[in-house]
């Protein structure tokens, strides 16, 4: 039996990817609760003054750090959406970096956008024949690859860079900008009433205005690719072929599906995806290659996709929200960090009242602890340390994923070894 030739013509309920468990938030909902935490920021934002949370610049600054954490996680969304675990995305980027910059000076930064993705597709090869071919583990085999990418790039890094103008034995030359864009009037408009400093709709301003005001063209295509991503997986053929390998592959393989082409595919463009991200950061966010500028957004990546269960607009959220506390390192960040601290004991309050409306007393108990004891941290302080705030992306990181550990669900052949004709 062949393939279905559509991903609405499936009538065998061994193919069809199971459905996630657990209630699923609806559009209205998920931007209702979106509103109200926007509205709880802008409360905090006028009781501590700290009017840089949601300005302009600091969320246009947020969105340029979300975009190399999206494209990882993407690219991790691809691997194991085919079934295999990608630990490898941070070797991914950095080989994406590296590459991105070596052909973006000499030939110019289209070209290293090129370049950098077919560098991080080369990672993403090694780890299909590791995982796939020869079955190794895949936490292995990611390791392996990020240690090799960060070993090739130490080593190659001299031999390119050294001698030219700019360049170093951990630097490359800069790279010309691949263009910036500003909506005219739109940006400023926004800009005016973000300064208001009005309830709710100047902080609505502040997010929109990051959102028109310096943006890049790379940038552009990398929000394109969230719903390009939802719509190939979850609206073709092909999406859901390659969606049945990571759950079901024996069922997939007997209705005619090449289990190993799709899995190869899949993490091929996950590693080009990947070295898009690190291209992102060695010609956008910084215009050359610099040694260690990845600093675990691949690892990061891989969290948003978890956090937002395998899929696009979780992802998408995810990213945007470690792309905004990591922006705070660079804008504000003891100021503004001391007034999330009372953003985080307001969301805990609220988090335990929940739990109390849903009677479970113990857990509501050791939250509302925990947001007394942040709160108590707020009103005895006036300023955080500099520590704090360079950790607060991953101590963000591990809380959400903690709070939302028990709403996943990963493909069910997720990291499973899988071998040609195994289910005969």
């Amino acid at each position: 039996m062949t393939a279905p030739t559509s991903a609405t013509d499936v009538n065998q309920p061994t193919l069809q990817p199971a459905a996630p468990t657990g209630r699923r938030l609806s559009w209205p909902v998920l931007l209702l609760v979106i509103a109200g935490a926007l509205a709880l920021t802008s409360i905090v934002r006028i009781i501590t003054g700290a009017d840089g949370i949601t300005n302009v610049s600091q969320m246009s600054t947020a969105l340029q750090l979300a975009v190399p954490i999206g494209l990882a996680g993407l690219g991790g969304l691809w691997a194991e959406r085919a079934g295999v675990i990608n630990i490898g995305l941070e070797g991914m980027m950095i080989l994406g970096t590296w590459f991105g910059a070596w052909a973006g000076f000499q030939w110019g930064p289209w070209t290293g956008v090129v370049v950098g993705i077919i560098g991080g597709c080369i990672g993403g090869i090694l780890h299909a024949i590791a995982t796939i071919t020869f079955r190794v583990n895949h936490i292995v085999s990611g390791v392996a690859i990020n240690i090799l990418a960060l070993g090739i790039t130490r080593y190659l890094a001299p031999l390119a860079f050294e001698g030219h103008a700019g360049g170093s034995a951990k630097q490359s030359p800069a790279v010309d900008s691949l263009g910036h864009f500003t909506v005219p009037g739109l940006s400023d408009g926004l800009r005016d009433l973000n300064n208001q400093g009005w309830f709710f709709i100047s902080d609505i301003a502040g997010l929109l205005g990051g959102l028109v005001t310096d943006v890049s063209w790379l940038t552009l295509i990398a929000i394109a690719l969230i719903p390009g991503t939802w719509w190939i997986l979850w609206r073709t053929a092909f999406g859901l072929r390659l969606r049945s390998c990571g759950e079901n592959p024996v069922a997939a393989e007997s209705l005619g599906v090449n289990v190993y082409k799709y899995k190869y595919l899949a993490v091929i463009i996950s590693g080009g995806l990947a070295g898009l991200g690190g291209v992102f950061l060695s010609i956008v966010a910084n215009p050359f290659y610099l040694e260690g500028q990845v600093s675990g957004r691949g690892y990061i990546g891989l969290a948003a996709m978890i956090f937002g269960n395998w899929m696009p607009g979780g992802l998408a959220l995810g990213a945007g929200l470690f792309g905004y506390t990591d922006s705070l390192n660079l804008r504000g960040g003891s100021t503004n960090v001391h007034a999330l601290l009372l953003l985080g004991a307001l969301l805990l309050i609220i988090g335990a009242i929940w739990l109390v409306i849903r009677k479970k007393y113990a857990p509501a108990m050791i939250t509302a602890v925990v947001g007394a004891l942040v709160f108590a941290w707020y009103a005895t302080t006036n300023e955080v340390p500099n520590q704090v705030v360079s950790a607060t992306p991953y101590v963000i990181t591990l809380i959400v994923l903690t709070l939302s550990a028990q709403r996943l669900r990963m493909p069910k052949a997720n990291g499973l070894p899988y071998r040609k004709g195994q289910g005969k």
